[in-house]
């Protein structure tokens, strides 16, 4: 029973700051912004000696921070990059105008708010099936190059989700079989401007919540900053993210999944005044008809005598909890111990 907390006391974690030098240090480590450390995982040291202190570290950053960034994660960073591109050119053609004729914007240049949020966005479907075609004004190479993008992030994300199982105890394929309805888990992509705007104070980009779905995996600005995280009660500032990195975070059903061992968190997107911000979060979602429940591993033991969890902790006091946890379970369930 995964009861135990990962010791990484021991890791050779390095500090990123945005001093020129010490990006090339980087390797696997934290991120110092503001004086709050967001975790960096390296995937290319899973492969290598470092295997284990890297499961400890993304471990570590699922229990207690819910977001992490992922360096070296195999994905093509030049069709990140085009990705990027092509968006930002469907916006300027297609949307922008739009939304600075939207009532809310009328609205807040005459010092109005209200319960909105300062963005442009399309929804687009992957999985089980895809409906990129049908949003209005796509071009083909859009289309094109964001299926190829799906496909490779689509792979990392189940990747992401073994390696979450592992950490957590359970089957590799927990994750994605506690998702699957009929046919399969969803992946879809919510894409996101959040244009300047000229009362910041009064606007949110996006408003304070959690991600109803599993695992969240954000393709960002480079330049424009905006996205916070609540982390013991303040927020922290996500930096853009540099060198095509993906942003992590985890959504409710994964608190759910792991009996809030890993929980969702507070999070939030502040406007700017200067610069308009990119956000390409793609979602590892339940499908509908998938039913939701703690995995039976994670649950602590129940419906046991006092006396008998006694008798057990007088052999095994200085021992490990975790096994004595899972020996509760064991004959909580009826098995020889």
């Amino acid at each position: 029973m995964p009861i135990n907390t990962p010791q990484i006391n021991n890791l050779s974690i390095q500090f990123v700051s945005e001093n020129k030098k010490e990006k090339k240090k980087k390797k696997m480590g934290l991120i110092k912004e503001k004086e709050m450390e967001i975790p960096v995982i390296d995937f290319s040291e899973l492969d290598g000696e470092n295997r284990t202190k890297t499961m400890s570290l993304l471990d570590h950053a699922c229990d207690k921070w819910g977001f992490f960034m992922v360096d070296n994660h195999g994905i093509d960073k030049e069709l990140m990059e085009k990705v990027k591109k092509l968006i930002n050119s469907h916006y300027e053609e297609h949307l922008k105008e739009k939304f600075y004729q939207s009532e809310m914007v009328k609205a807040l240049s005459e010092g109005k708010t209200s319960d909105a949020d300062w963005e442009s966005t399309f929804f687009v479907w992957h999985k089980p099936t895809s409906n990129i075609s049908k949003v209005p004004n796509i071009s083909d190479e859009l289309i094109k190059t964001m299926d190829e993008y799906v496909s490779q992030l689509h792979k990392f994300a189940e990747r992401l989700s073994k390696l979450m199982c592992e950490n957590l105890g359970l089957p590799q394929e927990h994750i994605m079989n506690a998702f699957s309805g009929l046919e399969g888990p969803v992946f879809g992509t919510k894409v996101a401007k959040y244009p300047e705007c000229p009362r910041p104070e009064l606007m949110r980009g996006l408003r304070e919540h959690t991600d109803a779905g599993g695992i969240i995996l954000l393709l960002q600005d480079d330049q424009v900053p905006g996205l916070e995280f609540l982390k013991d009660g303040k927020w922290v500032p996500i930096p853009p993210s540099k060198n095509n990195t993906i942003f992590v975070n985890t959504g409710d059903q994964v608190e759910i999944l792991s009996n809030g061992r890993y929980k969702s968190v507070v999070h939030r997107v502040m406007t700017m005044k200067q610069g308009s911000r990119l956000s390409i979060a793609t979602f590892y979602n339940p499908a509908g008809d998938a039913m939701i429940s703690p995995a039976q591993e994670m649950l602590y033991p129940s419906g046991y005598r006092f006396q008998d969890y006694l008798k057990l902790y007088s052999t095994t006091k200085f021992g490990d909890k975790g096994s004595r946890l899972h020996t509760m379970k064991q004959m909580e369930n009826g098995d020889s111990v």
